[in-house]
């Protein structure tokens, strides 16, 4: 017998949750004791009722379990239930950890998690702002979570990956069911030097309540939250409230006041969460265990954020390039631009649509213009 079919088998008796598994788990230990334990010892456990006992003791190992459990053996993927030593340490610190995570590629240390967040139709700032901080973070050795989705996650993954360091995305679908479609490239990535994590089958489909329960997973399993941007009603903010019930720290960046987007963000700010200008905001509240052997010097001089931004561009006349400069992750509108530059508004109509073909602007409805942050690209003045 397979060491995961007990595992499988409790949890698929109906009425056994995440909270009554750990319940069990916390007083049998194993799944095989929860099996041999006698009826009245399985119905004495808090939320466990006579005929729930009778069902435990009753389960077959299903068909679809048993397939289950082949496809995983099958495949690239792993295992890890919540008494095997890899399994997250923090995560068990929750009150319904998952029984057992799916794993592609390899969680490793988890100790120095920090999960960012935010929204799915981020703006040019917001995608910016969470790429280049977690770029910082993972250089410093920090692991950057987050949930693969469009926007802030992606930005956020693909952060870390820039500094070749380790990211975990925790999906609300099954491993076989990759979600949104366009980031299963990115899914490669991200297992190649950290993991792809999820609580639900292999073949589970993105459904609506998934993304909710899964966002206790991407808090739980890290010592804090950052919100970079998000609307007022979120799951964003559901992943930042589960981290303070956690116990864990809770962080936003800032936005433009009259942004949707960031209003979120300056709620929780509101509420007491750390305001982030820099990484240097969220290492200081972490503990020193975590931040011991961190590759990270706070007397080291911030980045200049103009070069950042424009580095590794496609190359740019010396028109293009003064207008790029002109331009930042906040959109501006075209009039402005006319005014601050001196330039003829055919002439730099024609330069912004050559720059936009190029993927250095972003156009956004009512003639507003930014910087395209996700590919910062250097200049040539030549």
């Amino acid at each position: 017998m397979s060491r995961l079919e007990p595992w499988f088998r409790l949890r698929s008796v109906p009425g056994i949750g995440n909270h009554l598994f750990r319940r069990l788990m916390d007083r049998f230990h194993s799944p095989d004791r929860v099996f041999a334990a006698p009826h009245g010892e399985i119905a004495a456990v808090e939320g466990v009722s006579q005929r729930l006992a009778a069902a435990i003791k009753g389960q077959p190992l299903t068909d679809a379990v048993k397939k289950e459990l082949a496809q995983v053996d099958r495949s690239d993927y792993s295992i890890l239930t919540m008494n095997d030593p890899g399994y997250p340490a923090l995560l068990t610190q929750i009150p319904d950890p998952p029984p057992f995570l799916y794993v592609l590629g390899a969680l490793g240390d988890c100790s120095r998690n920090i999960a960012v967040v935010g929204a799915r139709n981020a703006t040019a700032y917001g995608r910016y702002t969470a790429e280049k901080l977690c770029r910082e973070m993972a250089a410093a050795g920090i692991t950057i979570v987050s949930g693969l989705a469009r926007g802030i996650d992606t930005a956020a993954h693909r952060g870390a990956l820039a500094a070749s360091g380790k990211t975990i995305a925790v999906l609300g679908t099954g491993l076989e069911r990759i979600y949104p479609e366009a980031n299963r490239d990115l899914v490669q990535r991200i297992a190649a030097s950290g993991a792809v994590i999820t609580e639900f089958p292999l073949k589970a489909g993105p459904d609506p309540h998934h993304f909710p329960v899964r966002n206790r997973i991407i808090s739980g399993i890290s010592l804090g939250t950052v919100v970079v941007e998000a609307a007022r009603k979120s799951g964003s903010l559901i992943t930042a409230r589960l981290s303070a019930e956690q116990n864990r720290e809770v962080f936003a960046v800032p936005g433009n006041v009259h942004s949707s987007k960031s209003a979120g963000a300056h709620f929780l700010i509101k509420q007491g969460a750390k305001l982030v200008e820099t990484m240097a905001d969220i290492i200081e509240e972490l503990p020193e265990s975590a931040t011991r052997h961190l590759a990270w010097n706070p007397q080291a001089p911030e980045a200049d954020s103009t070069e950042m931004r424009l580095k590794d561009t496609p190359p740019l006349t010396p028109e293009e390039a003064r207008v790029a400069a002109a331009l930042g992750p906040y959109p501006v509108h075209i009039d402005l631009l006319v005014r601050s530059l001196g330039m003829d508004p055919g002439m730099l109509s024609a330069l912004l649509m050559r720059m936009e073909l190029k993927g250095v602007v972003i156009q956004t409805p009512g003639k507003m213009f930014s910087i395209e942050t996700d590919k910062r690209t250097s200049i040539s003045k030549s």
